[in-house]
């Protein structure tokens, strides 16, 4: 397997197609890759990582787009796979920079797409719907969609032919052979393709470690229809927000068992109404009705259906567990259904949650302890069925930690791909493809960028680093004035602190302590500001460590008069 060492790619020669992707390959998110041949560059998939723990006051993080500066001009698309956020979410954020970018998606791909860019304010975009087994030109490139299954409808594969050979992108799928919406992956069109040679194979890696098949949407129905028997109380179903077969199938519960669903959290309502609209999701007559309405119902006539699963602190779910949701209160006998599953770095907050729910009273039916959730990726007997199938000459694992893409490349390789063209790297690596031949010829900075508010690429690792130091060891100021002219302390030291020890006295052994260090330092000459806010910062940090344990931000000011 090829792991990148290089920094620097070589200038690109002609017919080679250069690969450079952007996110996804090393997290779970923020997918997004660049393919150049030629001088024109096109794009598949433009998401967004969701922040974790160690993220404190970060919204979304975006893939390296700083690695387009200087070539938007050369793009000519943005294909985009399916709708889901880790692969449309940064869409806004790419088009502030050129809005005339051409984009293609399946139909309802397109309009989440056209809702986001409303809540943007972006205006007049290119938005051309494709369909399974369309094929376009698209400057260099000629693309071909194949129909995959997925935890969201109307997913696509591309196939890409370029001067340098045929690129095979599958997004994220999986193969459910019974799938709710009867749509299943288009093996056939993958074997047609791998027929005619598949110079390059990018696959979805999130479930490679996982054996055998993935388990089949339909598989979950009976533990559902349990949880829907078994609850006496208020029922809430937590799931992403555009999961739609998820929705359909409480839906269709809720049909049988004479409920009313109400959707709660906006980006719920807003994509169900889309799916609704498009004709994605059936909605039973008479079955729909507004979180205002609710009171009009006893608890067990009604089923919730909120956003929330993944512990998001600002979700339905989470102002739930906090109590402090202004219409749904939750007790004891309420039902509470994760059916999601975990995303990882989640895993903390969706705990909360569940504990949060719990001292409420209520029952928490989730993966861990009912069959209410099944994978939207290929496990790895599906990939084997791929590889087989297609027997490519390269491949590129994309989309999951380094481990599944790991763990992906040896599948192809059990089913006979040399290890040479098995290509596994991580965002901003350099893969060309010429001569039938994938390799690693450079690397790029594809850094996280940070989304904070309004704020877009200001936020460095060393200022999350103050945040998560404040917010868990809190702050320590120390003020003092100085006359630099005649070498005296004119006054302070003046202690503050906040999310430490916030009883002032606490500090009164050490100011005698800085006094004196401070006294001797301009005795001895020092005249500089800086300086002696270094030795503030050592003088008061070796006390906290020794009598606390403790490492505060600690923030000297020394004022010159």
């Amino acid at each position: 397997m090829a792991h990148s060492g290089l920094r620097n790619p070589p200038s690109l020669k002609r017919d080679t197609l250069r690969i450079i992707p952007l996110g996804g390959l090393g997290d779970v998110g923020r997918n997004m890759a660049s393919f150049e041949i030629n001088q024109q560059i096109l794009l598949i998939d433009c998401g967004v990582l969701f922040p974790e723990d160690d993220h404190p006051g970060v919204d979304l993080i975006l893939p390296g787009l700083d690695l387009l500066e200087g070539r938007l001009d050369d793009v000519k698309a943005l294909v985009l796979t399916h709708g889901h956020e880790d692969h449309i979410g940064a869409i806004p954020y790419l088009l502030r920079h050129r809005s005339d970018i051409p984009i293609y998606g399946s139909r309802l791909t397109l309009a989440l797409v056209a809702g986001k860019l409303k809540e943007h304010r972006i205006r007049n975009v290119q938005l051309n719907e494709v369909r399974e087994l369309d094929r376009i030109t698209v400057g260099n490139f000629d693309l071909e969609f194949f129909a995959v299954n997925h935890s969201i409808p109307d997913a696509l594969a591309v196939a890409m032919r370029t001067a340098a050979g045929t690129v095979l992108h599958t997004g994220d799928f999986k193969m459910d052979q019974l799938p709710l919406d009867g749509r299943i992956t288009d093996l056939r069109g993958f074997a047609r393709l791998g027929e005619e040679g598949v110079d390059l194979f990018m696959v979805d890696s999130t479930n490679a470690e996982m054996p055998g098949f993935t388990t089949s949407e339909k598989d979950i129905e009976p533990a559902m229809r349990r949880v829907f028997q078994s609850a006496k109380k208020k029922l809430v179903v937590a799931c992403f927000a555009s999961h739609v077969h998820r929705v359909q199938q409480v839906l269709d519960l809720a049909g049988e068992h004479g409920r009313k669903v109400v959707y709660v959290g906006r980006s719920m309502v807003r994509n169900m109404g889309v799916a609704r609209d498009l004709g994605f999701l059936r909605v039973p007559e008479n079955t729909l009705i507004e979180l205002k309405q609710i009171d009009n119902y006893r608890e067990d006539e009604v089923v919730i259906v909120s956003t929330g699963s993944q512990g998001e602190p600002l979700s339905a779910l989470s102002r739930m567990a906090n109590k402090e949701h202004p219409v749904i209160q939750i007790g004891e006998g309420d039902t509470i259904l994760l059916a999601s599953s975990l995303i990882p770095g989640n895993e903390n907050s969706v705990y909360r949650v569940i504990n949060g729910l719990s001292r409420l009273g209520a029952t928490l039916v989730h993966k861990g302890n009912a069959l209410v959730h099944v994978s939207g990726h290929a496990s790895a007997g599906e990939l084997l069925y791929c590889y087989n199938v297609l027997k490519p000459r390269n491949v590129l694992p994309v989309h999951g930690e380094i481990r599944h893409l790991i763990a992906n490349a040896k599948l192809a390789q059990a089913t006979g791909i040399s290890e040479k063209n098995c290509v596994v790297v991580e965002d901003g690596a350099v893969v060309d493809l010429a001569d039938g031949l994938a390799q690693v010829t450079g690397h790029l900075d594809a850094a996280y960028i940070f989304v904070d508010g309004s704020t877009v690429g200001d936020i460095t690792e060393a200022s999350l680093t103050d945040r998560k130091i404040l917010g868990e060891e809190g702050f320590i100021s120390v003020v003092v004035a100085v006359n630099l002219h005649s070498g005296e302390l004119v006054s302070g030291p003046d202690i503050h602190a906040r999310g430490f020890v916030e009883d002032d006295t606490a500090f009164d052994s050490i100011r005698a302590e800085i006094t004196s260090s401070l006294s001797k330092s301009l005795a001895d000459g020092v005249d500089d500001s800086h300086r002696l806010q270094q030795l503030i910062r050592r003088t008061m940090g070796r006390w906290v460590s020794r009598t606390y344990q403790r490492r505060p931000m600690i923030i000297p000011v020394v004022v010159s008069t």
